[in-house]
């Protein structure tokens, strides 16, 4: 049999099953409980939140009740549930038939529902012809409509729904989530990998599972952060900690190893440079909110670690560190020596607390030579 992917496998199938987006699945559950389903929805947000899921439990919970049923719906494939992709169905054409159809009663359910993908890829034409029947539908015919970019959907159409904005979901969320995948497939992880999954995943389950099912093909009996950045070429965790102790402890040369041996690895410098963003950005919220506050997202041990770094740094350090990066890695793409501005950065890092010393100390002798000059005048 053909391998189904994990994002497909365990995919919500029910309200209760829904990851990240409780508070709508919440408050459809209740408007069907109430008698108080709209004609119409917008289910706005990035890819990969469940706003295809969240679609069909709903059109499920309407329509279903028998097994041959609530499976077909899940899938996609049921006769009064009809899926259209508006990416590749965007014409006036596709509108007008879909309008034609929808005078007919669903088959087996009690509505016929139309689950409409990407709808902002729709033309003009089409989304006009489409208004008519939003504005005044057959009563058995009820739209879901989905989109990532809610600005191409025309206000007309928006006033004709409910919206629904889908947040990203949390880290924390989405690594349990991969913890209880993990734990069905009969696979160990280290949990630190779950976190760095989940992150890169940018809020997106989808994504994440997705590069959990490239970690699972790798075929090791226990996936660990190692796997995870020699498949994908990311900068080790570790040598990334070992320049930011450089930069701590004022350590130029151990700075410059560390660099050479991430560089060494194949990571660009590009990499390195957002690796130290992200990481200083951590250490700024830790270093100002304390190591119990829920704005910096990692594992336990992780965490404890981190908090601990971050007490040997000041915010004021930090912030002219990721001032210093940002500038430094937009000059770096641009130039014909980048690996020169590299290591300059690197040095230049970790002598932070030199060069500000060193500043003030002029500056505090240019105050005196004017306090003679103006004594002498006197």
């Amino acid at each position: 049999m053909a391998y189904t992917v994990l994002a497909r496998r365990y995919r919500s199938t029910d309200f209760d099953e829904v990851v990240g987006q409780e508070a709508i699945a919440k408050t459809l559950q209740n408007a069907i409980k109430l008698n108080r389903v709209a004609h119409a929805y917008l289910f706005c947000g990035t890819r990969g939140v469940g706003k295809t899921s969240m679609a069909r439990i709903f059109a499920k919970a309407l329509n279903g009740g028998k097994d041959d049923i609530d499976a077909a719906i899940m899938a996609g494939k049921d006769s009064d549930v009809i899926e259209i992709d508006a990416a590749s169905n965007s014409g006036v054409d596709n509108a007008r038939e879909l309008i034609a159809n929808a005078a007919y009663r669903p088959l087996r359910g009690k509505r016929k529902i139309y689950l409409i993908d990407e709808v902002h890829m729709l033309s003009n034409a089409a989304f006009n012809a489409l208004l008519k029947t939003m504005e005044e539908p057959p009563e058995h015919v009820m739209f879901i409509l989905a989109t990532t970019d809610p600005q191409k959907v025309p206000a007309t159409i928006q006033s004709r729904c409910q919206r629904f904005d889908f947040r990203n979901i949390p880290t924390a969320q989405i690594a349990e989530h991969l913890a209880s995948v993990l734990k069905q497939e009969k696979v160990a992880a280290d949990p630190e990998l779950l976190f760095a999954l989940a992150k890169l995943g940018n809020g997106s389950m989808r994504d994440s599972l997705s590069l959990l099912d490239r970690l699972l093909a790798s075929g090791e009996k226990k996936l660990t952060t190692k796997i995870l950045e020699d498949l994908l070429g990311l900068p080790a965790r570790d040598l990334v900690s070992n320049l930011l102790d450089a930069f701590v402890n004022g350590d130029p040369a151990a700075a410059l190893k560390a660099g050479d041996a991430l560089l060494q690895r194949g990571i660009s410098i590009d990499q390195t440079f957002e690796s130290l963003l992200e990481r200083l950005r951590d250490l700024l919220v830790l270093c100002t909110c304390g190591d119990k506050t829920d704005l910096v997202e990692l594992s336990d041990d992780a965490r404890k670690a981190e908090a601990a770094r971050a007490g040997k740094f000041d915010p004021a350090s930090i912030v002219h560190m990721i001032a210093m990066l940002e500038s430094l890695q937009r000059s770096a793409k641009n130039s014909a020596a980048p690996r020169a501005l590299f290591d300059a950065c690197l040095v230049r890092l970790a002598l932070t607390d030199r060069l500000a010393d060193a500043a003030t100390v002029v500056m505090a002798a240019s105050h005196a030579g004017a306090g003679v000059g103006a004594a002498a005048k006197k």
